[in-house]
């Protein structure tokens, strides 16, 4: 990403898009660092005497690999000796996303943030995962409900830091969020090619709930967010705004006025 240490803040925000990283830095008071490498856009500045940096990820959890290691890297790996530091920094990362809705009950322009991530991807099965006994008993839940519909997954489940799921919840939807692996098959879409996820794995999953949460949005990044944050002891969550609706087939009349509605909501959350 071609960042030194001194050019991130300890709260970063995520975006996939490049273009979206100068609409969230446009609401700091000042920008103090702008670098650029490839699909990997940082602004870090100040807003309200506190510092941040917003970036972008690209698309899909193998870029989340790249970016949340090499982040932690860069506050917790001593450069010159690579080495791991003594005193270990935490940081806080929120993406700020785009999503569709799961749920007939969160129409477009909502927002979601994200209590879970389960993950349809391979990326966290090549990492020793410590899944906790909530996540575990989710993971093991969700695949029995899916092979029960006729559709074999080995997902992981990830939870989101608790105190910062906390700080949007009133203002948005909370739920569970599925991160796949692409935007056709993976996601039941077919153009020339098949798919193996049938349409209706998606239509049974609001049916689906655990301890009181459901499915509420899908999107390809979030549980790889979520769990490389929890193991490397950052704090995480996702924050998106809905953009269409899967079950309804509902659009967004304005997804740019979304977009700018989520940014807003995790900015004013994130003090």
């Amino acid at each position: 990403m071609n960042l030194l240490p001194a050019q991130i803040a300890e709260t970063i925000f995520f975006v996939g898009d490049p273009d979206r990283v100068p609409k969230v830095s446009q609401h700091f008071d000042r920008i103090d660092h702008k670098v650029q490498k490839r699909e990997f856009v940082t602004h870090t500045g100040e807003m309200g005497g506190r510092r941040l940096t917003v970036l972008s990820t690209g698309i899909g959890t193998d870029n989340i690999d790249i970016v949340i290691n090499e982040l932690d890297a860069l506050v917790n790996i001593d450069l010159q000796t690579r080495t791991v530091k003594d005193k270990l920094t935490s940081l806080t990362i929120v993406r700020i996303g785009t999503s569709g809705s799961l749920s007939a009950e969160i129409p477009p322009d909502s927002l979601v943030v994200s209590a879970f991530g389960m993950g349809l991807d391979n990326l966290l099965h090549y990492y020793d995962y410590p899944a906790s006994p909530r996540e575990e008993y989710l993971r093991q839940a969700f695949t029995s409900f899916a092979a029960g519909i006729g559709t074999n997954l080995n997902p992981i489940a990830a939870e989101a830091d608790h105190g910062l799921v906390r700080r949007f919840e009133r203002v948005m939807h909370k739920g569970i969020t599925l991160t796949c692996p692409g935007f056709y098959a993976p996601q039941g879409r077919r153009l020339r090619l098949g798919s193996t996820i049938e349409h209706s794995f998606f239509e049974a999953i609001p049916q689906f709930s655990f301890e009181g949460l459901h499915v509420t949005n899908f999107e390809m990044e979030t549980s790889a967010i979520l769990g490389l944050s929890r193991m490397l002891g950052h704090q995480a969550t996702a924050c998106n705004a809905i953009i269409a609706n899967r079950i309804t087939g509902e659009f967004s009349k304005d997804p740019k006025k979304a977009e700018e509605k989520v940014i807003a909501a995790v900015l004013e959350g994130a003090f």
